[in-house]
């Protein structure tokens, strides 16, 4: 058997390991799954945001809010902000990449709104400006990060930091954490039939 499969196998059971034993990650996680939930009930919306494959996570998660989870039920309205090609590339050549999501998230922002910025550093510069700017409006905060929780440790209402340093571990974690949250949230919004 190659130890390299072996190897990286058991280091994503440790993150979550040790996600699952704290105590207060867990209770953050539920708390975020309880504002989203709050703020769907009260016809507010959840965008989303992230760089690389923190892009793919954001979308992902978005899609099961929007689409459905488990089970058949009505869409919530929940969006990534990358996925307008266009835009993204016009806003990063016109003004700068730091501006993609700040300027959607003053376009489509509304106070109650949910924005979750999801980064394995905590450091992205346009992730943390749409983060202020949400802030600015009256949003809820959401971080999704590394061990550290870099710069969005401070400035988030709510963080998820992943124990780890390790950037695909913590992807892997980031997606295990936004599918308990769709779950939650699902099941807390909707009966299934």
């Amino acid at each position: 058997m190659n130890n390299q499969i072996v190897e990286a196998i058991s280091e994503s059971i440790a993150v979550k390991e040790r996600l699952l034993n704290d105590a207060g990650l867990l209770n953050t996680i539920l708390e975020v799954a309880e504002v989203i939930e709050r703020a769907f009930k009260q016809d507010k919306k959840v965008l989303f945001c992230g760089n690389g494959g923190s892009a793919a996570d954001a979308q992902h998660i978005a899609a099961e809010l929007s689409g459905r989870f488990y089970f058949d039920r009505e869409p919530l309205f929940a969006e990534a902000l990358h996925v307008n090609t266009s835009y993204l590339t016009a806003v990063a050549n016109d003004y700068s990449y730091d501006e993609v999501y700040s300027r959607l998230v003053r376009a489509k922002g509304r106070v109650g709104d949910v924005l979750v910025g999801i980064s394995t550093s905590g450091n992205s510069s346009n992730i943390i400006k749409a983060i202020a700017d949400a802030t600015n409006i009256g949003m809820i905060t959401v971080g999704i990060t590394g061990g550290s929780g870099g710069k969005m440790k401070d400035i988030c209402n709510y963080l998820i930091n992943v124990p780890s340093s390790v950037t695909p571990r913590i992807q892997e974690a980031h997606i295990l954490v936004g599918h308990v949250i769709c779950e939650l949230v699902e099941q807390a919004m909707f009966q299934r039939q």
